[in-house]
């Protein structure tokens, strides 16, 4: 399992790359986007794009560690189907093949034919990048099996800022509201047994510029949490222990979208500029994790396993956790909900009687932490109240 990190860390810097050079052209970008429709569309925003980046980096990530680990395979998911349809109308199935040449073919057949295009993003998938992380490289044994494990891809967690592109400036404290900052690459790694989620990378591809001031350098995040192991490449943030401390006031980061019952609730222990706002399940959950929210709150069931795998991983291995916000009691009223304090989320099972994504959304929201004590006030402020 040391060498499966050490193989997530370097697609994942494969990923962010093919992020960016999608991203270098305007003619390019344009053949990209293609709108999901049906039981794939997120019911939470009027348009949901999937694109061209989306399927590559997701098929690209599951034929590297399929060929160094066949075992896992099988239980390799993502948020993307792999068909996309072309210019003329034809649904064409993106795979990576064995050669570069060959898997610049296929893709030319995605971009009407548009050769040179397919080459540069053929180049990008086949590219052997290696992302070299000293403490990553120091983790000499994990004590679990690959073939015990299953894996979570969200290939550009954000897409709709992803499409948009905003260069939005990353503040001093590195916090950002919206833009390309909030795309990400994710990749978490669950037991398969019990849903646990036990490592997980996250890549920011577009962090800030280079030193051309024309393209982007990216930073990358790790953890690991299983048994007796914790580690993680983000030191915990000493911030938080000011929030655990009994009247504390404290940081959340919220969705634009959140329901103003959630935000009235949370308005005492976050006064001021406290209360947040950002892009992107997974970023907000990042920020967590970096210690520039105390937690995050989302009451409604539109992120999914793939959003929130791979940062739960990072919050297991530093002392937090995401858990379920609301489900309705057995037998209670159709209306009425309860906030669970100890109901972690797992990767391992589909909704029942659920179609499309949704068999895979946390359908009672979550609350994302890293501090214990902060999760009892917050979810103490906000029972009975949504």
């Amino acid at each position: 399992m040391a060498e499966l990190l050490r193989l997530l860390l370097n697609v994942s810097e494969k990923a962010a790359n093919v992020a960016r050079v999608c991203r270098q052209e305007a003619p390019l970008f344009e053949l990209l986007v293609q709108e999901k429709k049906g039981d794939d569309k997120n019911k939470k925003f009027v348009q949901d794009f999937k694109t061209l980046a989306d399927v590559v980096i997701q098929e690209m990530i599951r034929h590297d560690v399929g060929v160094v680990f066949p075992e896992l395979m099988d239980f390799i998911q993502g948020e993307e189907s792999n068909k996309f349809e072309n210019g003329l109308g034809e649904s064409v199935t993106v795979t990576v093949c064995a050669r570069e040449q060959e898997t610049a073919t296929l893709l030319a057949t995605v971009l009407d034919g548009d050769q040179t295009a397919a080459a540069l993003l053929a180049k990008a998938i086949h590219q052997d990048l290696q992302l070299r992380d000293a403490a990553a490289e120091g983790l000499q044994q994990i004590p679990l099996s690959p073939a015990d494990m299953g894996i979570w891809i969200d290939p550009i967690d954000g897409t709709s800022q992803y499409i948009e592109g905003k260069e939005e400036v990353v503040l001093d404290g590195g916090f950002v509201s919206s833009g390309l900052p909030c795309a990400l690459v994710l990749i978490g790694v669950y037991l398969r047994a019990t849903g646990e989620p036990v490592m997980g990378v996250i890549n920011q591809p577009f962090h800030h510029r280079d030193e051309t001031g024309h393209g982007w350098k990216g930073q990358h995040f790790w953890g690991v949490s299983h048994g007796g192991l914790s580690a993680c490449s983000v030191p915990r943030p000493e911030r938080q222990t000011s929030g655990s401390e009994g009247g504390a006031c404290l940081s959340a980061v919220l969705s634009s979208s959140e329901k103003p019952a959630v935000k009235e609730a949370l308005a005492p222990l976050c006064p001021g500029k406290s209360l947040m706002y950002a892009s992107g399940a997974g970023y907000k959950i990042l920020c967590v994790i970096l210690g520039l929210a105390d937690v995050y709150v989302l009451s409604e069931g539109s992120t999914y396993k793939w959003d929130s795998c791979a940062p739960h991983a990072l919050l297991r291995a530093l002392g937090g956790g995401v858990v379920e916000l609301r489900t309705r009691p057995p037998g209670g009223d159709k209306g009425q909900v309860e906030v669970q304090r100890s109901a972690e989320l797992t990767y391992h099972k589909p909704n029942a009687g659920s179609r499309g994504a949704d068999r895979w959304a946390n359908q009672g929201g979550l609350v994302a932490y890293l501090d214990p004590k902060v999760l009892s006030r917050v979810l103490e402020e906000l029972t009975g109240k949504i």
